[in-house]
């Protein structure tokens, strides 16, 4: 009887622990490969801390342009979940099979920033473009990178794009082209705003360092950052937890201090 007992409470917790994304007592914690968008990347790590304290499980991250992720799926690369920087590929990845029917959703809205290393540089609302007083711009890829699609967007839409064509300094992934502009590779780019932040948290005083125009949102096409669980991870609980967890209430506090706009 009382090996019985054990074996209903040993069940019951097995239970309680899947329902939550945990590991059971006994049970190995999982691990969850995940495929991210380089504007994601920061946020992801602070994300990932947090779910391997509430849940037991590991993240095993691989990041780059959404564009080039895709690809790398659409391959046979063995992510089991993709946090892209827009929502075009995930439904993609839907309809060819390579993620679940009806399991992607939008986890956080991106926004573009215009940004330089140098105080002053960039005005508020971004007429430093127009005036051209620099050698380079650095823009990601606009055909593997949404942040890139969005930066030619703000550009045509000022009527620049084909005048500072031939200053433009374009990045693999948003964190190429991050690191273009920190370098000094270009005197000003397009980022994401969330890049920004990141490096303000760990900066003197926890100020934006540099100057910064955030882009206003009407300018360009809303950056729907949609994340969705790919076919190898459709049986994993570890994977399905992760998700779960994205929507919950402490992912939304770190996209809040980042500076993402909610789903």
């Amino acid at each position: 009887m009382r090996a019985r007992a054990m074996m209903v409470v040993l069940a019951a917790a097995v239970g309680a622990a899947l329902i939550a994304g945990a590991p059971a007592p006994g049970l190995a914690a999982g691990e969850v490969k995940v495929a991210v968008a380089a504007n994601f990347t920061v946020p992801l790590e602070e994300i990932g801390r947090a779910f391997e304290s509430a849940t037991g499980n590991h993240l095993a991250v691989s990041t780059g342009s959404t564009g080039k992720l895709a690809a790398q799926i659409q391959n046979g690369a063995p992510f089991e979940v993709l946090l892209a920087a827009d929502a075009e590929r995930p439904a993609v990845l839907e309809k060819d099979g390579s993620a679940v029917a009806g399991s992607r959703f939008t986890y956080a809205r991106g926004r573009l920033a215009l940004w330089s290393r140098e105080p002053g540089l960039v005005d508020a609302g971004g007429k430093v473009l127009a005036a051209g007083s620099f050698r380079h711009l650095a823009i990601a890829n606009p055909r593997l990178a949404p942040y890139g699609a969005a930066a030619q967007e703000v550009l045509t839409g000022l009527g620049l794009w084909e005048r500072l064509t031939p200053r433009l300094v374009q990045g693999e992934d948003i964190g190429q082209t991050y690191q273009f502009v920190a370098s000094g590779a270009a005197e000003l780019g397009f980022v994401a705003l969330s890049q920004v932040r990141a490096a303000a948290v760990g900066g003197p005083g926890g100020k934006v360092q540099g100057s910064l125009w955030v882009v206003p949102d009407a300018s360009y096409h809303p950056i729907d950052q949609q994340a969705v669980l790919l076919a190898k991870g459709k049986d994993s609980p570890a994977a399905k937890a992760f998700l779960d967890f994205l929507k919950g209430p402490a992912t939304r506090a770190v996209l809040e201090r980042f500076g993402y706009g909610l789903p």
